[in-house]
């Protein structure tokens, strides 16, 4: 992808999750990670841990990664919650090549959720 198409559509994802979470600013990556987890999960509780918040992150690149081969889902455990196993390990070095990655990745994830059922759940 273009940079210029990935920050035309990057932005276009960040103003989609604003305006459908009501907030007042744009959410930044770490954010719709979040975001994500909390989706693949299928349950919000206010009360996440730390640690649930870190494995919901997870869950979402997990989920991300999976698009290009280097995750497998492979089912959920007793309590409702996704898990992946490692296909291919992901090597992309440098926090900006991983950052563009992911931004692709959650502009393909939303892409997917809109002709699926027209946005969010």
């Amino acid at each position: 992808m273009e940079e210029w198409n990935l920050d035309f559509e990057w932005l276009r994802v960040r103003h989609l999750v604003k305006d459908t979470m009501e907030r007042d600013t744009l959410p930044d990556l770490n954010a719709i990670l979040f975001l994500i987890g909390i989706q693949e999960l299928g349950r919000w509780d206010e009360n996440f841990t730390k640690e649930e918040k870190q494995d919901l992150m997870h869950i979402a690149v997990s989920r991300l990664l999976a698009y290009d081969g280097y995750y497998k889902f492979v089912g959920r455990d007793a309590d409702g919650w996704p898990h992946y196993e490692t296909v291919v390990p992901f090597t992309t070095k440098g926090v900006k090549e991983q950052e563009t990655i992911l931004k692709e990745k959650v502009i393909e994830y939303f892409k997917d959720l809109e002709e699926e059922n027209g946005g969010l759940e």
